[in-house]
């Protein structure tokens, strides 16, 4: 995703960010409706020091301002919003400091250059790139409910990562806090190095992209402080043109506990100067829907599918600034057996205003 250039002496300053606000309204007997506002500044800083670069990265969010519950959506699950009580048909806020990091990277000769990346606050090498920094995702309102299982790593409490690449190719590992974030989200959790994860990345033209990587992660879920994970995770991006998509699969292993997988689909298409359609199709396993012990359904693998399509009409303001007005629908097929629950068909839509700054 593009960003705002400037220059300031020997450092060039990169500009990005967005305010989003949206209402939603969905059915059945876990469906709410809500508004609510996202939001999310980037601010990255480049120098070059004779051969080698460093970059300093820092990304801040407001999301904590919509309450400790997040938004309403269902079928998405992970985190809590007191530290007791699962977060179930909610999407989390995401905490005010998203990253604060820095990567230096060093040419070694032949086409070869190494890199060392990380901070308090970072992302480990493990999954695609978040949602919210996906072409393929950018006028999406909801988050994907397979957010837990590709991309929820990037915000982590401590991350240390070294790597290597090439022309089309790279190759890294991280250290890093295995623990989810907890529900105090405007400070920065102590950082550890408790948990692991290597990618492999491949870039065939400049269109197409591919990972692949696996993660072994340390207790990640508060709830649950036994139980460490396994993550395994591939995608494919391709982006041309007003152009982008993603498709990828993942697993979710608990240790000790079942797998549990998922796929992922999203498309955006940029028509023309003002009008863009987007989508995205989610399949998962899911046994988080009943937290409660006593509940029948409790701990019960569900395999769910969530459909979504929309539509924006982009304006140009001033400068940099954007506006994207527009709204989606979604649909979800599930089993029989979360009639009582969920309603025979759940569904919802969702209309937004973006303002956003540098793309």
């Amino acid at each position: 995703m593009h960003g705002l250039h400037l220059a300031s002496g020997d450092w060039m300053v990169m500009l990005h960010g967005y305010a989003w606000g949206s209402y939603t309204n969905q059915s059945g007997p876990r469906g709410r409706d809500e508004a609510f506002v996202t939001s999310m500044a980037m601010i990255d800083a480049e120098r070059d020091f004779g051969a080698a670069r460093l970059t300093l990265r820092s990304m801040l969010s407001l999301d904590a301002l919509m309450g400790a519950k997040g938004y309403p959506s269902l079928f998405a699950t992970g985190e809590s919003a007191d530290g007791v009580t699962p977060l179930v048909d909610r999407q989390h806020p995401h905490d005010l400091f998203m990253e604060l990091a820095a990567r230096v990277d060093v040419p070694l000769g032949k086409g070869l250059t190494g890199f060392v990346y990380g901070g308090p606050v970072a992302e480990p090498a493990l999954g695609p790139s978040a949602f919210m920094h996906r072409a393929s995702a950018k006028y999406l309102p909801l988050a994907p409910i397979t957010h837990h299982w590709f991309d929820s790593t990037h915000i982590t409490f401590g991350v240390v990562t070294a790597g290597l690449y090439g022309d089309h190719w790279q190759i890294e590992g991280s250290g890093f806090r295995g623990r989810e974030p907890d529900q105090h989200r405007w400070n920065i959790e102590t950082p550890k190095l408790d948990s692991w994860s290597v990618r492999a990345s491949w870039n065939p033209s400049p269109y197409w992209s591919a990972q692949a990587s696996y993660g072994r992660l340390k207790s990640p879920e508060a709830l649950e402080p036994g139980q460490d994970e396994e993550r395994t995770t591939a995608t494919v991006q391709y982006a041309r043109g007003g152009f982008s998509a993603l498709a990828g699969f993942a697993v979710k292993n608990r240790l000790p506990g079942r797998a549990l997988t998922a796929w992922l689909g999203e498309a955006n298409w940029d028509i023309g100067t003002h009008h863009s359609v987007f989508g995205r199709v989610e399949n998962l396993a899911n046994d988080e829907l009943f937290p409660n012990p006593i509940d029948p359904l409790h701990d019960r693998k569900f395999r769910v599918t969530r459909a979504e399509l929309g539509y924006a009409y982009r304006l140009k303001l001033v400068g940099p600034l954007e506006a994207a007005i527009g709204g989606s629908g979604f649909v979800i097929a599930k089993p029989a057996a979360l009639d009582a629950a969920y309603g025979k068909s759940p569904a919802g839509w969702t209309g937004f205003i973006k303002l956003s700054m540098g793309g």
